[in-house]
């Protein structure tokens, strides 16, 4: 079957198999960003915005996202650079690899809540693993990132 999707604002056709996951065919794209992690849905290494919302791409089937918009970390690049430089502010630098399922999450949230309680922040970001960084500095530069682009 041909999928047609839009990515980070590119109209993209490409046949798949009816049992193909988002991350299998965003990877085949071009969109290497989008990283498989737990394979499971249980870590957020491979989450991507549809309609910007959050979703694990490794456990949504591609035919899903027929006709969507997808954001990928390549499609928001200036203000994942933003994001990051409040996060090594914070000494909440991460190894990288889990950084554009984290971000895109990040980037979600300021959407849906101007506002949110720290526990607000950390219910929304349960599901985006760290193994490299202690959650209180991500907290901090979250806060910080978020009251910034306020201005």
């Amino acid at each position: 079957m041909i999928l047609t999707l839009n990515v980070n604002g590119r109209k993209r056709e490409i046949s798949i198999s009816p049992d193909e996951y988002l991350l299998d065919v965003l990877r085949k794209l071009g969109y290497l960003s989008v990283k498989r992690g737990c394979d499971t849905g249980s870590c957020g290494l491979c989450t991507v915005l549809v309609e910007e919302k959050p979703v694990l791409s490794c456990s949504t089937l591609a035919v899903r996202a027929q006709g969507k918009k997808i954001t990928t970390i390549e499609g928001c690049q200036e203000e994942a650079k933003r994001f990051a430089e409040f996060m090594a502010a914070e000494g909440a630098e991460q190894c990288g690899y889990c950084a554009p399922g984290f971000t895109l999450t990040v980037l979600a949230l300021m959407k849906e809540n101007e506002n949110p309680t720290d526990e607000e922040i950390l219910h929304y970001l349960n599901g985006n693993l760290c193994r490299c960084s202690g959650y209180i500095s991500q907290l901090r530069a979250i806060k910080n990132f978020m009251e910034a682009e306020k201005r």
